[in-house]
């Protein structure tokens, strides 16, 4: 996992926050099935234990921060599609014209269940 990589700094030498998402995750996979390797490498033990951690702090921070501002965009989405709703004219909407509240119960996202998925957050 520490091997060198094209320009000479190891993994463990770039800085958490300069990794995207997706590598910080994948560079934690990489740690964790270190981890549950039978014979693990004492003299990395620590080095790893204290990456992983480091690691799991920045995701955490980033699905904070990810989830404040979804929760401040989400109201304003709503406030943008009763605006749209009320706006458009029954003709202009195909004949139906939407009701501001179905608009906005469509732009939300339920906790736990929107087709199958689940947010982190």
């Amino acid at each position: 996992m520490s091997a060198p990589r094209d320009d000479g700094i190891s993994k463990d030498d770039e800085p958490v926050g300069g990794l995207s998402y997706m590598a910080a995750s994948r560079e934690l996979d990489e740690i964790v099935e270190f981890f549950e390797k039978s014979e693990v490498d004492v003299d990395q033990l620590v080095t790893r234990l204290e990456r992983a951690t480091a690691i799991v702090d920045e995701l955490d921070r980033r699905i904070r921060r990810t989830r404040a501002q979804v929760e401040e965009l989400v109201p304003k989405l709503e406030a943008a599609g009763r605006t749209a709703a009320s706006a458009t004219s029954p003709d202009e909407a195909g004949g139906e014209e939407i009701d501001g509240d179905d608009a906005s119960s469509a732009l939300r996202v339920e906790e736990g269940a929107s087709d199958g998925e689940t947010l982190p957050f």
